[in-house]
């Protein structure tokens, strides 16, 4: 069995079962593009779709840019990505000899998604799980991402391929878990927050997101999705609560429009000190 291998020192490990063991992750980190230098690697990961982990990997993003840093977004998530249009990016990205190029905002934030690498980018991604895994590889060790200080991996729900994939092979510093209100996302909170324990990755904390409606007449604050118990899941799993977001109809036009830089997210104002803070 390789030296580097994944389950060195496991004697009930096989070499066929290596790819999904967890003994010694980090022994199948992938090499950083040597065009590349990245400083810190977050992961956005949410225990189910729907509830705006896409929104707040962007979020991160605009207000780690709007404070100095060099910014980029790696979309890992293949089969739905959604964070080009935010952003208004379209066009396919190009490459040479040294690597793909991300494409790059007129506010400074490098993005790489599938939907930049397509002629049609309403065209669906219809990949097997290995495949999927196989291009965010690619993202890290093809991609000429230069000097980056905050690399934020915008990961697809669930625990499978990707958020496996990216634990093992990229140097990730600490994921940002995003939750709802709901009974039955809380529950699964702690199913993402378990995944990364196994794997060793520091958790950040948790953002809850739809937190609740602001009435534009009286202000009263309006719990659409039920009274928030984010703060005793926190409690309960170790960490902290980053942000409560709640529903606002001028983030939606924002993203919509592509106009997502604009948008001035005070309530993630304890998850920029926890980035910072790393």
């Amino acid at each position: 069995m390789p030296e580097n291998s994944n389950c060195s020192g496991a004697s009930s490990c096989s070499k066929e079962s290596c790819e999904g063991c967890s003994h010694n992750p980090q022994s199948m980190l992938e090499e950083m593009n040597p065009y590349s230098d990245i400083k810190h690697v977050i992961g956005v990961v949410s225990g189910k779709g729907g509830v705006g982990k896409s929104f707040i990997t962007s979020s991160l993003a605009v207000l780690m840019a709007k404070a100095g840093y060099k910014v980029g977004i790696l979309d890992a998530d293949i089969t739905g990505p959604s964070i080009p249009k935010m952003f208004g990016a379209h066009g396919q990205i190009v490459g040479d000899e040294k690597g793909m190029y991300p494409f790059v905002t007129q506010e400074g934030i490098k993005i790489v998604s599938i939907n930049l690498m397509m002629e049609d980018e309403e065209a669906p991604v219809v990949w097997r799980g290995p495949v999927i895994a196989g291009a965010v590889k690619q993202f890290w060790n093809e991609v000429v991402w230069g000097e980056i200080d905050y690399l934020f991996v915008d990961m697809p729900p669930g625990t499978g391929d990707v958020p496996l994939t990216v634990f093992q092979s990229l140097p990730v510093n600490g994921i940002v878990i995003v939750t709802s209100p709901q009974e039955l996302v809380q529950m699964i909170v702690k199913k993402a927050f378990h995944m990364a324990d196994m794997m060793h990755i520091p958790v950040l904390g948790v953002v809850e997101n739809f937190s609740y409606l602001k009435c534009p007449d009286c202000g009263k604050k309006i719990a659409l999705f039920g009274e928030s118990k984010i703060d005793e899941v926190a409690a309960s799993a170790g960490t902290k609560v980053l942000g409560k977001l709640p529903l606002d109809p001028a983030y939606a036009k924002a993203a919509d429009e592509g106009k997502f830089y604009e948008i001035d997210n005070k309530d993630l104002d304890a998850a920029v000190s926890a980035l910072k803070a790393i």
